[in-house]
């Protein structure tokens, strides 16, 4: 074969366009396919599961994730934490998680530790008073807007509501209730589905 023939520039040129529409192509149907394996945005509003990774949680961190556009707390309480809270019973206002069972706390939550495992505490972070976010207070002893014996929780800063870290409300504060446990399971020991468990298809 000679390689003495002139190059054609014209079909050189067309060769290369083509090539590159077709990656162009190539690239777009593979985001396409990607996207659509993905949960939408409108799955997740409607209350699709979210998985979540907590291996990397140390005792003491909280993480949020967002369930049916609200915010889901995870923390990993400490060794210290998970034996203080059978101590502040007589303080809260529903200390056995009895009021509205059936929509704040599922029956594998209905314990001093409301979890499946009392190292972790899954709670949907809304204050059952106005609908306010609470913020985390999990340092103990006395400081502003919180009582000397304070335990550790959180407090919402609104009406001052303020829940231990279990989620139980205190006695004489605005919220009414506890706050709300997500269903949810443990898929291994590093991994959590929030929004769904054996019991409850959500």
């Amino acid at each position: 074969m000679s390689n003495s023939q002139p190059v054609d520039k014209e079909r050189r040129v067309w060769m290369i366009a083509c090539g590159a529409t077709g990656a162009v192509a190539a690239g777009a149907t593979g985001v396409t396919l990607l996207s659509t394996m993905a949960p939408s945005e409108r799955a997740k509003a409607a209350g699709a599961p979210v998985e979540v990774d907590i291996s990397s949680l140390a005792p003491g961190e909280m993480k949020t994730v967002e369930w049916r556009g609200k915010p889901v707390w995870i923390v990993r309480r400490t060794k210290e934490e998970v034996a203080a809270l059978a101590k502040h019973d007589n303080e809260l206002a529903d200390p056995n998680s009895e009021r509205k069972p059936d929509e704040l706390t599922p029956p594998y939550a209905r314990n001093t530790y409301r979890s499946i495992k009392p190292e972790y505490f899954i709670a949907v972070g809304i204050c059952t008073h106005l609908g306010c976010s609470p913020s985390a207070r999990f340092t103990p002893g006395p400081q502003p807007s919180l009582p000397e014996d304070w335990p550790g929780g959180w407090l919402c800063p609104c009406h001052g509501s303020t829940f231990d870290l279990a989620g139980r409300v205190f006695k004489n504060k605005p919220a009414p209730d506890n706050l709300e446990i997500p269903p949810h399971e443990y898929l291994s020991d590093a991994k959590v589905i929030i929004g769904v468990d054996k019991d409850h298809k959500a």
